[in-house]
C-alpha cells in the first residue's frame, strides 16, 4: 500500500471517506475475493503434501 491515503472530512473535521489510489483499492478487492474462495472451498477435502505433488506428476504438471 502506499502512503497516498487521503481522507474527506465533514465541517466537523470528523472523517467521512477515505481516498485511495487505484492500484491500492485493485489490490483490496483481489485480497478480498482470494479470502472469499478460501471461504467457499473450506468444506473441499484437503491432500497430505505428497499426495499433492503425486498428483501432480500424474497430471504431467510437475516433473521430477
Amino acid at each position: 500500500m502506499s502512503n497516498a491515503i487521503q481522507f474527506v472530512t465533514d465541517a466537523k473535521g470528523d472523517r467521512t471517506a477515505v481516498v485511495i489510489p487505484l492500484v491500492d483499492y485493485e489490490q483490496l478487492m483481489e485480497d478480498i475475493q482470494d479470502l472469499a474462495d478460501i471461504v467457499d472451498r473450506r468444506s473441499e477435502p484437503t491432500l497430505q503434501h505428497h499426495e499433492f505433488l503425486a498428483q501432480l506428476r500424474q497430471d504431467g504438471l510437475l516433473s521430477d
